[in-house]
């Protein structure tokens, strides 16, 4: 009963934060809820992943990507989407990925390297930017630039240099030999719930796995494994970002955005016996 009461809450506080401007403060979301603002802090990072506060800036950020798709000025879609002053809008723009004024043109003014290439899984398209790997897919030759071209609209896609080029050798590197380790720059763009998740898949050792129920404990949020699914349905660095080493919680392997033999593929060569009965590791099992 107390679950189902919490988890009421927690709608109704997550309604508040998404319909109200400015954003509800944690006092007030506590008191609606009747608890006090550091329990319910608590129950509200155990159902959502984060806290009240970054529930609030993603859900702003999500409004401000739409808006700047479609406003003539960045400032409008600015104040549309919740924001109180440019400034705000600018400083989220870390977790963003890029600015504002880059996303209302759709990545215009930025500029994304590529290279389809060889690998042990198929063609690999690996995107590059001035941060670092942006994306890994198993992708068809036809099918890699538009892929891109769908997440950066406006943004100049280029063949990879050769100055690139020895990022695109690791990651094929490690995309054929998942037990290597490496240390590729990456360039991580998502949500602050899937930025959590995807961080937590790269403390994962290889040669282990973690069920989705599993991951959703490290980050502090149990009751998110369902959330935890579809950040790792949403990785676009395949291999590098390893969420093939996320399995049911039955140890079984489920779904796989490039296909279940990929997967088994990745884990058999980091050495994981792949059976109906594989098991998730110990030391996880014992928290």
């Amino acid at each position: 009963m107390k679950d189902i009461q919490n988890a009421r809450r927690i709608e109704r506080a997550c309604r508040s934060i998404e319909t109200q401007e400015p954003a509800p403060s944690l006092a007030t979301l506590a008191s609606a809820a009747g608890l006090s603002p550091a329990h319910f802090q608590r129950v509200f990072v155990a159902a959502i992943g984060v806290s009240p506060k970054a529930y609030g800036v993603a859900h702003r950020q999500r409004r401000l990507r739409e808006a700047l798709r479609t406003s003539r000025r960045v400032t409008d879609a600015i104040y549309d989407a919740g924001y109180s002053a440019n400034s705000v809008a600018y400083r989220d723009s870390a977790v963003l990925g890029m600015a504002p004024g880059q996303i209302s043109k759709g990545g215009a003014n930025e500029t994304i390297h590529y290279c389809v290439t060889r690998s042990s899984l198929g063609p690999l398209l690996v995107g590059i930017t001035s941060r670092g790997v942006c994306a890994v897919e198993v992708t068809t030759l036809e099918e890699a630039r538009d892929s891109l071209q769908k997440r950066f609209p406006r943004a100049l896609i280029e063949k990879a240099d050769p100055k690139k080029m020895r990022w695109v050798k690791e990651v094929v590197a490690c995309v054929d030999n998942p037990s290597r380790s490496t240390d590729l720059p990456l360039d991580i763009r998502g949500t602050a719930f899937q930025t959590r998740v995807w961080r937590a898949l790269t403390t994962i050792p290889r040669g282990q796995t973690l069920s989705y129920s599993e991951v959703a404990r490290r980050i502090r949020a149990p009751t998110s494994t369902r959330a935890v699914a579809a950040a790792c349905a949403s990785n676009t660095l395949a291999v590098v970002v390893p969420c093939h080493r996320v399995v049911g919680s039955s140890g079984k392997l489920t779904g796989y955005k490039w296909g279940l033999d990929r997967k088994r593929s990745l884990l058999q060569r980091e050495g994981v016996s792949v059976s109906t009965d594989m098991q998730v590791s110990q030391a996880d099992r014992a928290r």
